[in-house]
């Protein structure tokens, strides 16, 4: 596995040494919102309830001012809990609510908002230690704020909360700060499901160094006892409020997001391919993409915490049999699948980096406003 540079240099993750790539996600997702907010305009559509009143923003805004035990009961007699959600994200609604005049869904922009600037960071420091370069770090977190799903990065969700918490999880574990590494996974498991791949992170490599050194210090002790204890915990919490171990997968699984190990996505894919010829290539193409971008990762031997998160993340977003629209925005914290490109870019010249950013953003603009206006959900 590639070691990250202890250069001072590059791997320190300061403000100003920062600021070019947050200069850089904050312009692309400067763009994506103005064109929303153009496209919303002739539409005689309200951007502003189009970020934080719709989707799952509701439901954590509803925990928010009422606490757990909302459910809808659909046609078909099934039942959607709002226990599906974790409780990080209203718990800070709640929280800013209370001592502000921002109301939960305000307060939930703000979050995500802030959290956005937070994981733009967090991504710069772990790819500039990674890469020695500080380059690759301003342009990686340029690309993040024009993945194609970019624009929830800009609505009342756990994205960008949970990607800045991995980030720098991640970043902690690569610069041997356990215990720093421990707590923000533990926030991160209370963040969303995918908090796991942040554990995950977090214990395969302090089980390398331990075996490495025949020792284990107790700070390594302390974060890896620390790191399970968000997910576990609200898991263990949905089990009681249930009455059985497997609660929390038994209301995941009334909303349709049960895990079949990728059967569902294969026959999905499969219907695509014989009833939708262009769809059914252009879905098989951009799985094969993903699963060349993870090959390209493990074949340049990035370091162990990186894959790993990479690798969770995207599993656990593709082996459920839940809404497949959604796969591509519970990827988006994988922000390591933008690594060869960013490596690709980073051979042209300043000017032609620069343009093809720009016209990133600009696709992930339209596509988000396009999205955000139709039915959706993402």
């Amino acid at each position: 596995m590639r070691e990250p540079s202890a250069s001072p240099g590059v791997g320190s993750p300061t403000a100003r040494a920062a600021a070019p790539a947050l200069l850089a996600y904050a312009g692309v997702r400067a763009t994506g919102l103005l064109i929303l907010v153009i496209w919303a305009a002739v539409e005689d559509r309200s951007p502003y309830t189009l970020l934080t009143a719709r989707w799952d923003s509701l439901w954590y805004a509803r925990i928010a001012e009422g606490g757990y035990g909302y459910q809808v009961v659909l046609e078909d007699g099934g039942v959607h809990s709002d226990l599906a959600f974790f409780p990080l994200l209203p718990v800070l609604e709640r929280a800013i609510a209370a001592v502000t005049p921002l109301g939960p869904g305000d307060a939930g922009l703000l979050v995500s908002q802030v959290a956005a600037v937070a994981a733009a960071w967090g991504i710069y420091a772990v790819t500039a230690l990674v890469t020695r370069r500080r380059s690759a770090g301003v342009l990686l977190a340029a690309l993040w704020g024009a993945y194609p799903t970019a624009f929830v990065q800009s609505m009342a969700y756990t994205e960008t909360l949970f990607t800045a918490l991995a980030a720098w999880a991640l970043y902690a574990v690569l610069t041997g700060r356990w215990v720093w590494a421990g707590s923000l996974a533990l926030a991160a498991g209370l963040t969303r499901p995918s908090g796991a791949a942040v554990v995950a992170a977090v214990w395969l490599p302090a089980a390398l160094q331990v075996w490495r050194a025949r020792r284990a210090s107790p700070r390594l002790l302390l974060g890896v006892a620390l790191a399970p204890l968000g997910w576990l915990g609200y898991v263990v919490y949905v089990g009681v409020r249930r009455g059985g171990p497997f609660g929390y997968f038994e209301v995941q699984g009334e909303w349709g997001n049960g895990f079949d190990g990728g059967v569902a996505l294969l026959g999905f894919v499969w219907e695509n391919l014989t009833t939708n010829v262009v769809g059914g290539v252009g879905l098989a193409a951009a799985l094969a993409l993903v699963g060349w971008l993870l090959w390209l990762l493990v074949r340049e031997r990035w370091p162990l915490a990186l894959l790993v998160y990479t690798g969770v993340v995207v599993a656990t977003s593709l082996v459920g049999s839940g809404y497949f629209g959604s796969r591509p925005r519970l990827m988006m914290p994988a922000f390591a699948l933008l690594l060869p490109a960013t490596l690709a870019l980073l051979r042209l010249s300043p000017r032609w980096r620069a343009l093809v950013v720009a016209l990133a953003a600009l696709a992930s603009g339209c596509y988000g406003a396009l999205t955000l206006l139709g039915p959706g959900p993402p």
